[in-house]
C-alpha cells in the first residue's frame, strides 16, 4: 500500500537518508512536501525526482531561484515561515520533522496538530517545548515516533512494555572526536576538528554538539519527555564504538539493548515502516569484526554539557529552552571563530544562571523565551569577543 510523506528538512543529512530509503522503495511512497532552508537548486532537483506536490524554502530570498528551477514541472514553490507551517499541515500519512534547531518548532507543531504520524528528528522541539508539544500529541491523538538513533533504540527496546516495569534507561554517547583530549588540548580545538565526528556523518552544528556532549544533554531532556520513567531513571554512558545505541533495564534485572551500524537510515527505516520493518542497504552487523564493545562513565569536568542539561531538566519550565537557545548561539560563535571550544558550555551556563522565565504555556511563550535567551547569549559572545 502506497503511503504519503512530507519531509521537513529534505536537504539535510536526515532528509537525504530518508530520501535514499524512499528512492529504494519508490512504489511504497508518495511525496507530498519537501522543505529546505535556502538550497533552492538542490530542493528543486529533489522535488522533481520525487514528484513532490510542493517545495518550500524557509528563506524568502531564495524563492525566485526555486521557482525558476521548478518552472514547467507543475510543482508548487513557496517560501517563508508560514509556508513551512502550511506544508507541514498538508495531509500526509507521515511527516518527518528534521529541521534543525528552533526553526523547526512551528512546522513540527503544525504536523502534530494534524493527528497523524510524526517521525521526530528535531530534538530541539521537545527540548524547548516539551510540555507544550507532548500535551498537543495527547490532545490530537498523534503518533510520535523518535528518529534519533538513541531514542529510536529505546522505543524499540520498550516494545510496548509497561514503563512502570523499567528500572533505568541508558543513552549511549560516542564521546565525539575529543573524548580522549586533555582540558588543555580542548581549549585550542578548532571548528574543523570539532566537525570531524569519528562515527557519524552529520551536519556542523550537531557534530559540534557531539564534541561538547550537548547533543547527549539535549537527548536526555528529549528522553525525559518521550519516555515516562522519571529523570532519575535516565543515564548516559560513553560507548566509543557507537554499536549499542541505547539500553533499557527492567526491574527483573533484564537489560535490552538495540545494536546497529552508525547509519541514520536504520532508525529512520524503523520509524517509516512502524509498526512493521523495511529493507535497508545495511550489511549484517559483524560483531566478530568489531571485536570489542567498551563503555565508560562520562567526564562532566571536561564536558559539563550533560550536567547542565540535567540541571535544566530538573528546573523545568523555561530552563531547557534557555539552554537550547544559548547553545545554538554559542555553537555558531565557535564555528565562526568568535569563541573558544571550551567557552561553549561556559556561555550556556552563564545564560542559564542569569535568565529565568515563567514556564511556557504555548508555543508563542517558547519563542519569547528563545528570543530573550539568544539576545543574552549574543551579548555575552560580543563581550567575550
Amino acid at each position: 500500500m502506497t503511503r504519503s510523506i512530507s519531509i521537513l528538512g529534505a536537504t539535510g543529512s536526515i532528509g537525504a537518508s530518508t530520501l535514499d530509503l524512499i528512492r529504494r522503495n519508490g512504489d511504497d511512497w508518495n511525496v507530498v512536501a519537501l522543505t529546505a532552508n535556502c538550497q533552492a537548486g538542490e530542493l528543486a532537483r529533489l522535488a522533481r525526482e520525487f514528484r513532490a506536490q510542493v517545495a518550500v524554502v524557509a528563506d524568502e530570498s531564495c524563492l525566485a531561484e526555486l521557482r525558476d528551477a521548478l518552472a514547467g514541472s507543475g510543482i508548487e514553490a513557496t517560501a517563508g515561515a508560514e509556508a513551512l507551517v502550511e506544508a507541514a499541515s498538508r495531509p500526509a500519512d507521515v511527516v518527518l520533522a528534521a529541521i534543525v534547531g528552533c526553526a523547526g518548532l512551528a512546522p513540527t507543531m503544525a504536523a502534530i496538530e494534524q493527528g497523524r504520524v510524526v517521525a521526530l528528528a528535531n530534538k530541539e522541539a521537545l527540548v524547548s517545548a516539551g510540555e507544550v508539544m507532548t500535551a498537543a500529541v495527547r490532545r490530537c491523538g498523534t503518533v510520535l515516533l523518535p528518529v534519533d538513533s538513541e531514542h529510536n533504540a529505546i522505543f524499540q527496546c520498550l516494545a510496548g512494555n509497561d514503563p512502570s516495569d523499567v528500572r533505568s534507561i541508558t543513552l549511549t554517547a560516542s564521546g565525539g572526536p575529543f573524548r580522549d583530549w586533555s582540558a588543555e588540548r580542548l581549549a585550542v580545538a578548532t571548528p574543523a576538528e570539532a566537525v570531524k565526528h569519528p562515527n557519524w556523518d552529520m551536519g556542523a552544528k550537531i557534530s559540534v554538539d557531539s564534541a561538547t556532549m550537548f547533543n547527549k544533554g539535549l537527548e536526555l531532556i528529549e528522553a525525559f519527555h518521550l519516555f515516562p520513567v522519571g529523570l532519575d531513571a535516565l543515564r548516559i554512558i560513553v560507548h566509543p564504538q557507537s554499536v549499542v545505541h541505547s539500553m533499557v533495564e527492567y526491574r527483573d534485572g533484564s537489560t535490552l539493548a538495540q545494536l546497529g551500524p552508525s547509519d541514520m537510515r536504520v532508525p529512520i527505516a524503523s520509524a517509516l515502516a512502524w509498526p512493521r520493518r523495511m529493507e535497508t542497504p545495511m550489511p549484517p552487523l559483524d560483531l566478530a569484526a568489531i571485536g570489542e564493545l567498551t563503555f565508560r562513565a562520562p567526564d562532566e569536568v571536561r564536558f559539563p554539557a550533560t550536567r547542565l542539561a540535567r540541571q535544566a531538566a530538573e528546573v523545568g519550565g523555561a530552563a531547557p529552552a534557555v539552554l537550547n537557545a544559548a547553545n545554538e548561539i554559542a555553537v555558531a560563535a565557535f564555528l565562526s571563530g568568535q569563541i573558544a571550544f571550551t567557552r561553549i558550555a561556559a556561555e550556556v551556563e552563564n545564560v542559564l544562571s542569569s535568565y529565568a522565565a515563567p514556564a511556557p504555556a504555548c508555543l508563542s511563550d517558547v519563542f519569547a523565551v528563545d528570543r530573550e535567551a539568544r539576545i543574552r547569549a549574543r551579548e555575552l559572545t560580543e563581550a567575550l569577543a
